[in-house]
């Protein structure tokens, strides 16, 4: 594709997601500072303890955010989608701290990264701005609200149909890519735990198993 081109497909998706958020003044910032990223699914774009330099725009594709343990196993926080940023990285950029989670792309994603300086004047200068960043915490203590919600309070069962309806979601094709394993990882549980419930509410005609995928019936 002509660079040209593609430097216009990027300003449009930026204004479809971000134009009736964002003042006319920061869209055009954003379009100066900021660089386009594309990333292919199943990418780690950011592990605990880095320094954390530009802070990430969603313009299409989806994200997951998760903790890790000190044995390795991880726990899915919440996702991003279009339209969306990370408070969390919001936080540490600010700071100047270290990140204390995992962000790594569920599908094909196009991100904006935007330096870190310009958090706290854009802050101060765009009213639009500062209201993002708020309501972005807003919505991300909500997420986290619910998941500390779903293990305290949800047995497995509930917690994965809760898991399936929010991939099926987010999927372009409403199925979930994924392998037994690889829930039981997002779910902090067993695959043999995972295997055994999938297949009761298989049995319950709820849901329709093949081979690494998952459908809602």
């Amino acid at each position: 594709m002509h660079f040209g081109l593609y430097i216009e497909l990027m300003i449009d998706k930026l204004k479809e997601n971000y134009g009736s958020i964002f003042e006319v003044a920061l869209i055009s910032e954003i379009e100066r500072v900021g660089i386009t990223k594309e990333v292919a699914s199943g990418t780690q774009l950011m592990h605990i303890g880095q320094y954390i330099k530009s802070m990430p725009l969603v313009l299409s594709g989806t994200l997951k955010i998760m903790r890790e343990d000190q044995e390795g196993d991880s726990l899915l926080l919440y996702y991003l989608e279009r339209g969306e940023t990370c408070a969390m990285t919001l936080s540490c950029c600010l700071g100047n701290q270290k990140s204390e989670i995992i962000a790594v792309t569920e599908s094909d994603t196009i991100l904006i990264m935007i330096p870190i300086e310009k958090m706290e004047s854009w802050t101060a200068q765009f009213k639009s701005w500062r209201n993002f960043v708020f309501e972005s915490y807003n919505h991300r203590i909500k997420d986290l609200l619910e998941t500390v919600d779903s293990i305290a309070f949800l047995k497995m069962d509930e917690r994965l149909i809760k898991y399936l309806e929010e991939k099926s979601r987010i999927s372009e094709d409403g199925i979930i890519h994924k392998t037994h394993q690889e829930i039981a990882y997002e779910l902090h549980t067993s695959r043999v735990v995972i295997s055994r419930l999938l297949k009761t509410l298989e049995k319950k005609g709820a849901i329709s198993i093949e081979r690494n995928k998952v459908k809602l019936l």
